[in-house]
């Protein structure tokens, strides 16, 4: 147990706190970027209607999208804060050191994206709170239901950001998975809006994305108060996604790795 705490307080407080901080520029542009947004929509929403109808319920626009908001961003954020570290040390000469280590590049991988997942729960806050100010009311909310699904998103999250870092030590440059989720999700996932006004075949492709579904689930209990037995749908669809995206992306994992050492490549870039 002390081991664990020892990775996690190195992984989460040195690797990733302290720097984040001491990049205060960047650490103040990373916020604006949170908040921004969110005064973005609400003045697109204001302009262009105040409600609107999804597959959940009718319910303001400004409450719809900062729920979107506040958990986009543990998809597209953290695979890509996942694969990037992973690239990071191959720049840096260091990922052999890892291979060698008694963490291992699984347990770096691992204990890195601990980090990425902290930084989006302190993102999620803030949008949250901030959608609080513009009137939106949690008043009644299901907290229990809401953390349920933001853990098992988290899983499915970490399923898809190992096959992510999988290819980056792959191909080095270019990594179409860590693309796709960091540019699509907002638009595919009823982020900012609802599933229902894409054409129907995005729609096939976006109900087979976990976000698309975690969403609709938070809306229900953050903003409806909706009961477990209410989300037991929800739930139990985020179930199976992390029942094949986690065993997959451990697959892909160890399928890559092993590729990279038998060509001697794992460290190049």
């Amino acid at each position: 147990m002390s081991g664990v705490l020892a990775k996690l307080y190195a992984f989460l407080y040195l690797r990733g706190f302290r720097v984040w901080v001491s990049y205060r520029t960047q650490m103040v542009l990373n916020v604006l970027s949170w908040v921004l947004p969110v005064f973005t929509y609400y003045f697109v929403g204001t302009s262009l209607g105040k409600r609107i109808t999804t597959s959940v319920h009718i319910m303001s626009y400004t409450s719809f999208f900062v729920v979107g908001l506040a958990f986009q961003g543990y998809v597209s954020s953290s695979i890509v804060t996942i694969s990037q570290r992973l690239r990071n040390e191959q720049l840096y000469g260091t990922l052999e050191y890892y291979v060698l280590s008694p963490v291992g590049v699984f347990g770096f991988l691992t204990y890195s994206a601990v980090w990425g997942f902290t930084l989006n729960t302190l993102n999620a806050a803030v949008i949250l709170a901030v959608g609080a100010g513009l009137g939106v009311s949690y008043s009644g909310a299901n907290m229990l239901g809401a953390a349920i699904l933001v853990l098992m998103l988290v899983a499915s999250t970490f399923g898809i950001g190992m096959m992510s870092a999988a290819l980056v030590m792959v191909t080095k440059q270019g990594n179409p998975i860590s693309f796709f989720f960091s540019t699509f999700t907002t638009l595919m996932s009823g982020t900012v809006f609802p599933v229902n006004a894409l054409p129907y075949v995005v729609r096939l492709v976006s109900y087979a994305l976990p976000l698309t579904w975690a969403l609709d689930g938070l809306r229900l209990a953050l903003l409806q108060g909706a009961t477990i037995i209410q989300l037991s749908p929800y739930i139990t669809i985020m179930g199976v996604f992390d029942l094949v995206t986690i065993p997959l992306g451990a697959a892909v994992y160890k399928l890559c790795f092993d590729y990279v050492r038998r060509k001697g490549t794992i460290s190049q870039y």
